[in-house]
C-alpha cells in the first residue's frame, strides 16, 4: 500500500472514531440532562409544526439556526458541569459562577429561539385563522 492510502486510511478512521465519539456525546446529552430531553420534545414539535404549516426554506433556516444555537448552547453547558464537577466535587464559588454563566446561556439561546419561533410561526398561524 502507498504512503497516501495509508494516510487516507488513517485519516477515514480518525474521521469514523471522531463520529462515533461524537455520537457517544449526544447520547450522553439527551439521555442524561431532563433539559435535553425537553429541547429535544421542542425540536420534534418545531420540525413536525413546519411540516404540517409548509413553511418556506427561509424560515426553515431560521429555525434551524434557532434549534442549533440551542442545542449548542445546552451541549457547552453540560459539558461545563461535567468538568467542573470533575475538577471540584466540592461546592465551590468560582465553579457556581461557571456553572451559572453557562447555564444562563442557555437560557439566552432558548429565548432566542423561541422569540424566532414566534416570528416565524405567527404569519402562518393567522393564515390558518382566516
Amino acid at each position: 500500500m502507498s504512503p497516501i492510502s495509508s494516510r487516507i486510511i488513517a485519516f477515514i478512521a480518525g474521521r469514523r472514531r471522531s463520529f462515533g465519539d461524537a455520537g457517544r456525546g449526544v447520547v450522553l446529552l439527551v439521555g442524561s440532562q431532563r433539559n435535553a430531553q425537553i429541547h429535544l420534545a421542542a425540536t420534534v414539535l418545531v420540525i413536525v409544526a413546519g411540516f404540517g404549516l409548509d413553511i418556506d426554506r427561509r424560515d426553515w433556516a431560521l429555525l434551524a439556526a434557532a434549534m442549533a444555537l440551542v442545542w449548542l448552547g445546552e451541549a457547552l453547558n453540560t459539558a461545563v458541569e461535567l468538568l467542573a464537577d470533575a475538577v471540584s466535587p466540592a461546592h465551590h464559588p468560582l465553579i457556581g459562577s461557571a456553572k451559572d454563566v453557562a447555564a444562563g446561556g442557555v437560557l439566552l439561546a432558548a429565548a432566542a429561539a423561541v422569540g424566532i419561533g414566534l416570528l416565524v410561526f405567527t404569519p402562518y398561524l393567522a393564515a390558518l385563522c382566516r
